[in-house]
């Protein structure tokens, strides 16, 4: 299967499936009802082709990475030319911020694509790393997610309990 290898790794949402081969990382799978995701028939367990992404996601969790160091994180994104144009714009949010459909649309140039770039946002291989979790409704309200609401929640509050803080400034 291409190369493909598999790894498990828990986390406080649940334990994630990492899929990925030479090339980089491919797919971040969410938990159901608590278990794993399943890999794909044929693809065998192997951690160190997914080392770099396994540690960069504990860092996250742990609350010690803001941004994903992607120079050191080989990617093997999968999609349209679209679908990777969105993706690489969700990796220009900031850690803890959030911006609407319409206005990722905006930026891509495309201010009346809001729904074709929900569409690419949500078919997005690799969560957490690529952020779609921080696309959210118009009226700031949370809207769909592949790991389900209550896990975009607790990403978006992780990142806003763990944001840099600037520095105090003393006043003379």
């Amino acid at each position: 299967m291409d190369g493909l290898v598999y790894d498990i790794l828990d986390t406080p949402i649940g334990p994630l499936l990492l899929t990925g081969g030479r090339r980089g990382l491919r797919a971040i799978d969410f938990p159901h009802d608590g278990r794993p995701a399943m890999p794909a028939v044929g693809i065998a367990r192997d951690a160190g082709p997914l080392a770099a992404a396994a540690q960069q996601l504990r860092e996250y969790f742990a609350g010690e990475r803001c941004a994903f160091a992607l120079s050191g994180l080989a990617l093997d994104l999968q999609g349209t030319p679209f679908q990777i144009e969105v993706w690489t714009a969700l990796l220009q949010i900031p850690h803890a911020c959030t911006i609407s459909y319409g206005e990722l649309a905006q930026r891509l140039g495309r201010p009346n694509a809001s729904r074709a770039v929900g569409a690419a946002n949500g078919a997005n291989p690799v969560p957490i790393i690529v952020p779609c979790h921080r696309v959210i409704g118009a009226n700031g309200s949370l809207t769909g997610f592949g790991g389900g609401l209550p896990i975009k929640r607790w990403l978006l509050d992780h990142e806003r309990r763990h944001a840099p803080r600037p520095p105090l400034q003393l006043v003379p």
